[in-house]
């Protein structure tokens, strides 16, 4: 995929996050949803590489050319997802139940595995919100997940979610340390049995990626979560959390794939069938919601202009992108 990405500017940085997030606590989520009108015909107006990356998305997602209100009804979408997040990371448990309706499926792996002690790696993807996945707690309460997230990078992200949950900000695990130190902190928390989350769907500028067939075209996805997994030889579940408009959204998970003990002779090709095997489930899922995909960027644009395509070490190279949600001041 582009990483192009990370040239555009913040749409509002730190100063709307708090913004939103002040609007939020205190108009609740009601007067805070008639907000999103305004802002949507603002990025709509004013965003004009992010509403043609939408249109060209929406056309091939949508199996027919879109319309200006199909951009508008994507931006909106993604900033009621934006909205949300202060409520799902500032609720508690029973708060959080109360305000939203969200509809669990694929839990049953995911206990059989968490309940013998054994941590995991949880892949997401810019596709809905991956904040929903703090429904969790209230499930099962005695769970840990750790977020991956670059601290340096993510600024405004970072001390939003300081100030809606500090317990939740004290489990984060900085992407922006070196490649070894980044290894050894997400295979200790796997080891200490916590699921450990990053969001797999972009390419870092630089990073070694694979390409895959997503939704008719190549594109470019990166290797290096996948390398991790096969480095600590974890099992992986997949996440998406999709919103359905209103209160409502599906939170699904999808067992991909037992402990990976790979021969180092055959990573290269099982490492290519890993990166397909989910670029697979991710267009399924993208079908499914496709107002939820929230990367405003030409996705195919790398494979046009040629990408890199090896495989390296993961502790020497870094090419996920953190589970921050980092689209939220991008868009």
């Amino acid at each position: 995929m582009s990483t192009d990405w990370k040239q555009r500017p913040e749409g509002g940085g730190l100063f709307a996050l708090w913004l939103i997030r002040s609007i939020g606590r205190y108009g609740g989520r009601a007067v805070s949803r008639l907000l999103l009108y305004p802002i949507t015909l603002y990025f709509l107006i004013r965003r004009g590489p992010e509403r043609r990356a939408s249109r060209q998305w929406l056309d091939r997602a949508l199996g027919r050319p879109a319309t200006l209100w199909d951009s508008a009804k994507h931006i909106h979408t993604f900033a009621s997802t934006i909205l949300d997040r202060v409520f799902l990371l500032g609720d508690g448990p029973e708060r959080m139940a109360r305000r939203f309706d969200v509809n669990v499926t694929g839990l049953d792996v995911l206990h059989g595995h968490l309940d013998t002690g054994k941590g995991m790696l949880l892949f997401g993807s810019h596709l809905g919100s991956f904040e929903v996945l703090r429904v969790l707690a209230r499930k099962r309460p005695e769970y840990i997940i750790r977020v991956v997230l670059d601290r340096a990078h993510n600024p405004a992200v970072t001390e939003l979610l300081e100030a809606l949950n500090p317990e939740v900000a004290a489990t984060v695990i900085d992407a922006g340390q070196d490649g070894p130190a980044l290894m050894l902190a997400i295979q200790e928390a796997v080891q200490d049995g916590a699921l450990v989350a990053l969001l797999v769907d972009r390419a870092q500028p630089g990073g070694q990626t694979i390409e895959a067939p997503f939704f008719g075209l190549p594109a470019a996805f990166p290797t290096a979560p996948w390398l991790i997994a096969l480095a600590l030889k974890a099992p992986v579940t997949l996440a998406f959390g999709l919103y359905r408009g209103g209160r409502r959204y599906d939170l699904r998970f999808e067992h991909f794939c037992d402990r990976l003990d790979v021969p180092r002779a055959q990573r290269a090709e099982r490492l290519a069938e890993l990166v397909r095997d989910y670029v697979v489930r991710l267009e399924a899922a993208a079908r499914s919601a496709p107002y939820n995909w929230f990367n405003f960027y030409n996705v195919w644009e790398d494979t046009a202009r040629g990408h890199t395509d090896a495989h390296t070490d993961p502790a020497s190279r870094r090419g996920a992108e953190p589970a921050d949600g980092g689209t939220v001041d991008r868009a």
